[in-house]
């Protein structure tokens, strides 16, 4: 099975990977903005997210797996690959044991280290969400505000509702897989790999998933790499200063 993506435009291909509990259409709008740059866009929905497949396999071994085969059935070779948060760290596997197939990598906002699980009280959340009796948007949100207090963060997972059928919501994520292997999202990259292309890790200033311990570990593993820290950003920078994000990107790509 392959993976589901929306392609926006022509050109050299552009691939772009969500974070956990996201989906492709998180990231439509910046996908416009680098296609209008002359770039063939591929917004995927990783495995158990979005529109993609459902498997109860999941690990970063598996969803860059996953993208080979992608990037098989679409013929695609010489790739910017884009990840954000865990799509960071699918690319980065992908990167280190595909690099034939990539010729530069963003990472954005995630180190190749391991991250403590800290997922809990969201996918609990989620898992709260009782579609029998729930029946509109706004219940759910209201809901899951016992859960999380932000608001943006609540809209971002409510992305993930949609009509099952008439009178039904559902959620698009496979959550039972995704809360039985959710400390797979924090693994680390392998310490013997290695990607030497030229790869842009970009970071918000707000944000503390790469930090001073992790400008040490980047090079170890990417020795061609540079980082760029974008201004009044945190974890979600590409959402939260979409401006900022797509120039250093594009200046990178570019």
């Amino acid at each position: 099975m392959i993976i589901h993506s929306n392609i926006i435009g022509k050109g050299k291909p552009f691939v772009i990977l969500h974070g956990f509990l996201g989906m492709s259409d998180n990231w439509k709008t910046l996908g416009r903005q680098f296609s209008e740059q002359g770039f063939q866009v591929h917004l995927v929905d990783q495995r158990n997210h979005g529109r993609s497949f459902w498997g109860d396999d999941f690990s970063y071994e598996v969803l860059a797996e996953d993208l080979k085969n992608y990037c098989k059935a679409h013929d695609l070779n010489d790739i910017i690959l884009l990840g954000h948060s865990m799509g960071g760290k699918t690319a980065m596997f992908f990167a280190t044991q595909y690099p034939e197939i990539i010729s530069k990598l963003v990472v954005a906002d995630i180190s190749p280290r391991f991250y403590p699980v800290h997922h809990d009280t969201i996918l609990e959340g989620l898992d709260a969400l009782d579609f029998d009796i729930i029946k509109s948007r706004g219940e759910a949100d209201k809901l899951l505000s016992n859960y999380v207090s932000d608001f943006g963060t609540r809209q971002f997972l409510l992305k993930n509702l949609y009509w099952v059928e008439k009178g039904k919501l559902g959620l698009r994520i496979n959550l039972e897989v995704l809360k039985e292997e959710v400390a797979e999202v924090g693994e680390s990259l392998p310490s013997h790999a290695r990607f030497e292309k030229n790869t842009l890790f970009v970071r918000g200033d707000r944000s503390e998933y790469i930090g001073v311990g992790d400008e040490v570990i980047i090079p170890n593993h990417f020795p061609e790499s540079e980082i760029v820290t974008i201004a009044n950003a945190g974890h979600w920078l590409h959402a939260e200063n979409p401006k900022d994000f797509f120039e250093a990107v594009l200046q990178f790509v570019e």
